[in-house]
């Protein structure tokens, strides 16, 4: 079965990219969106299995994001950035996120992998 990916993140030329990667890797990007109140609308009619959150989204935060998504949504969560997971790995584990990749990893793999791990302190 196909994974259904809904990408969120305010820079236009990441998310033509990451769509174009996660394609050629099988997972079917179903949505891409910049905001918070775009991902919550997309996320309740899509229905992802797998939400990809930027943690730095213009003037909104990706961890608040990923707690309105876990709230509201039945879906997967995964906080994704270029800062390094070291430097984050406190917000992550505090975050009702699946797990962690830094977008220089994006895979579809590497979804699959953070969803099949226990919690956020495994992440990648």
């Amino acid at each position: 079965m196909t994974m259904r990916c809904l990408l969120v993140d305010d820079s236009i030329r990441f998310l033509d990219a990451a769509r174009t990667l996660l394609e050629r890797d099988g997972t079917a990007v179903v949505g891409m969106v910049s905001t918070g109140a775009q991902a919550l609308a997309h996320a309740a009619t899509l229905a992802p299995d797998v939400v990809l959150v930027d943690l730095d989204l213009a003037d909104e935060s990706g961890l608040d994001l990923a707690v309105a998504l876990t709230r509201t949504v039945p879906c997967a969560v995964i906080l994704i950035s270029t800062h390094r997971f070291e430097d984050v790995q406190e917000l992550v584990a505090a975050s009702p996120a699946r797990g962690f990749l830094h977008k220089a990893e994006l895979s579809g793999r590497a979804i699959r992998e953070v969803l099949g791990r226990e919690g956020a302190a495994d992440a990648t």
